[in-house]
């Protein structure tokens, strides 16, 4: 959907209309992150408390699971939902032995039941902040003024690492080519990462991977292997993957990509709520892109980047339809209208 169009303004960019350019969020200067828990999970933490990168903030339940107690569990049993159990010298439930902890959930049939499991995985805090909320079985908000940079989804984590750039902003990271001298980094993996290549980055010891697009077979995929790893005896280490546009393949942006080089080498850490990467900028000017940049979304021209030349009012484009259109202008040729629903600007 585009249309090729003289050059109406010269070499002088028309402000004019470039506010109604939907916006999108580059660069936050704080983070107020969420880690969700579930019935059983521990709380390390209390509301206030100051924590520093790789303190523990709960101790999550593996494999939980559902266990009733009996009918009289004793004078001192808990008698409220959400307060912690224990099962002391009586180790007899319903459906054979109970594990040691657990919390209450509710009662039925004249029997509590409890969300129980014989082993944890502790949950540390990927970054340096203060826990502003803490709510047994529902989450934890941590704080801290550390800047973060927006994607669109986060899988797995949170988790931490130095940044590293392994490849190009259009480049496809492949299995064969994940070397093991990234392990222990948070990668910048290119437009795109198969499932294969996930596995390879996770075996070996890489800690996350930011893609600008990952298909939804590579998502369903990564997400059942996860699941598998956890359920390994051992379990494994932390692992996330910080995806910046969604599904469908572009290269990363180069508003994305000048703060990822000007911030390789440092401590980051991948977050899902909000999905962010979030980084200690002390001490280091980060670039921001030019007011006028903006970016096609959408369409055929999907992940190129230009500059703003102004409107170029109704126009009609394939397929019959008529949109107000705007003019870009892609390096030195003359400008091109758009569709200013196909635009995004970062701010």
């Amino acid at each position: 959907m585009i249309e090729q169009q003289p050059d109406p303004l010269g070499a002088d960019v028309d402000p004019i209309g470039l506010s109604i350019v939907p916006r999108r969020t580059l660069l936050s200067d704080s983070i107020d992150a969420w880690f969700p828990l579930g019935p059983g999970d521990r709380p390390r933490v209390a509301d206030e408390q100051a924590v520093a990168a790789g303190d523990p903030l709960a101790e999550l339940l593996r494999e939980p699971r559902t266990i009733a107690l009996p009918r009289s569990p004793g004078r001192k049993a808990p008698v409220e939902p959400g307060q912690p159990w224990s099962a002391g010298t009586s180790r007899r439930v319903r459906g054979g032995d109970a594990p040691p902890e657990g919390e209450l959930l509710f009662r039925s049939g004249g029997r509590w039941r409890v969300a129980a499991s014989e082993r944890f995985e502790t949950l540390v805090a990927p970054f340096a902040g203060v826990v502003r909320e803490v709510r047994r079985g529902i989450g934890i908000r941590v704080a801290a003024d550390a800047r973060a940079i927006a994607g669109t989804d986060v899988l797995a984590g949170p988790t931490s690492g130095r940044l590293q750039i392994v490849t190009a902003a259009d480049g496809q990271l492949r299995a064969q080519h994940v070397d093991v001298g990234a392990a222990g980094a948070i990668i910048v993996a290119g437009a795109r990462m198969d499932a294969e290549a996930l596995a390879r980055a996770r075996a070996v010891g890489i800690r996350g991977v930011i893609v600008a697009g990952l298909g939804i077979k590579e998502r369903r995929d990564f997400v059942a292997s996860e699941r598998r790893g956890q359920a390994a005896v051992h379990g494994l280490p932390q692992f996330g993957v910080l995806v910046l546009d969604g599904a469908a393949r572009r290269p990363i942006a180069a508003a994305h990509m000048a703060l990822f080089e000007a911030l390789e080498g440092r401590s980051v850490a991948i977050v899902g709520h909000p999905p962010s990467l979030v980084v200690d900028a002390t001490g280091i000017d980060l670039p921001m892109p030019a007011p006028d940049a903006v970016r096609v979304r959408s369409g055929p021209l999907t992940g190129a980047e230009g500059r703003w030349a102004g409107l170029a009012g109704p126009r009609r484009f394939p397929a019959g339809v008529s949109v107000e259109a705007a003019y870009v202008r892609f390096g030195d040729r003359a400008p091109i209208a758009i569709p200013i629903g196909d635009l995004e600007r970062f701010a």
